[in-house]
């Protein structure tokens, strides 16, 4: 299975890289690596623990996930801040997507369980990472849809906040696209809609100073691996915001398409304003 690509317009051309690029690499590549691996280290020894006493709640694991996530945006280099707090309410939360970078940026905010495309959980080292973080795959097939919303609900009544991008699809960052409402459905099962809520998200980034607007954007057919060097090589960094919006009571929407509306209508108004 391909992953649904945005092809917007073309992305900037990559520039040669020079020695100094390949060193800054390195220097960020290298420490980045290892706190992922130790972070997982750690993860899998306390989830031994974890599982057997409280089962699917995870009251410790997530906290190393946010750990981990933190020191990485800062080996990044990012600029980092937050506006609003993440919700404690049961329930969902909702984002706009740009790139790889949104696990990083997410999850060192919140604790939160992303949902996925299937075919992430067997990508090499990463798909490791995600199911050991909790990530629900799913895949897109209309004869799952069922089982699905059972693995939805079920995490949910948890207490788990899983989030996805009901975009469906990573974008270049300047702007949000509409969202997908097939996903909702699931918050209208068995009266989950009576007690839960969802929370509108936004991330800005702020490309560094002499970069393309849509410097941290993956979109069309861009490698992982070669937009992975890009970031991770630039002299400078830019910013990342995360804008927590108040969260909306999926009782107060009579369908998913009424809460998809909103939910997009509150992204897209976080979303700060760039021109290239």
């Amino acid at each position: 299975m391909t992953r649904p690509i945005w092809m917007g317009d073309e992305p900037p051309p990559d520039k040669p890289a020079t020695l100094a690029d390949r060193m800054r690499l390195v220097l960020r590549g290298v420490p980045i690596a290892t706190a992922l691996l130790v972070g997982l280290i750690v993860l899998l020894a306390v989830r031994l623990i974890e599982r057997p006493l409280h089962g699917e709640h995870r009251p410790w694991t997530p906290a190393i996930t946010t750990v981990v996530c933190r020191i990485c945006v800062a080996l990044i280099g990012l600029r980092f801040s937050v506006r609003g707090e993440p919700m404690r309410h049961i329930g969902a939360v909702v984002a706009n997507h740009t790139g790889w970078l949104d696990i990083y940026t997410l999850n060192a905010c919140q604790k939160c369980y992303f949902v996925s495309k299937d075919e992430v959980a067997h990508w090499p080292f990463a798909g490791w990472l995600a199911r050991a973080t909790g990530t629900v795959f799913i895949r897109r097939d209309p004869r799952e849809a069922k089982a699905q919303q059972a693995i939805f609900e079920g995490r949910i009544r948890d207490g788990h906040h899983l989030l996805f991008f009901p975009e469906g699809t990573s974008t270049d960052g300047m702007q949000v696209l509409p969202f997908k409402t097939t996903l909702f459905a699931a918050f209208y099962t068995h009266g989950l809609d009576k007690v839960m809520q969802i929370q509108p998200v936004t991330v800005n980034y702020t490309a560094p100073e002499g970069e393309d607007p849509r410097f941290y954007g993956w979109w069309r057919d861009m490698p992982f691996a070669s937009h992975l060097i890009k970031v991770l090589s630039a002299p400078k960094q830019g910013a990342a915001e995360v804008v927590f919006h108040p969260p909306l009571d999926v009782s107060d929407y009579p369908s998913r398409k009424d809460l998809a509306a909103a939910c997009e209508a509150a992204v897209r108004s976080g979303l700060v304003a760039r021109s290239r």
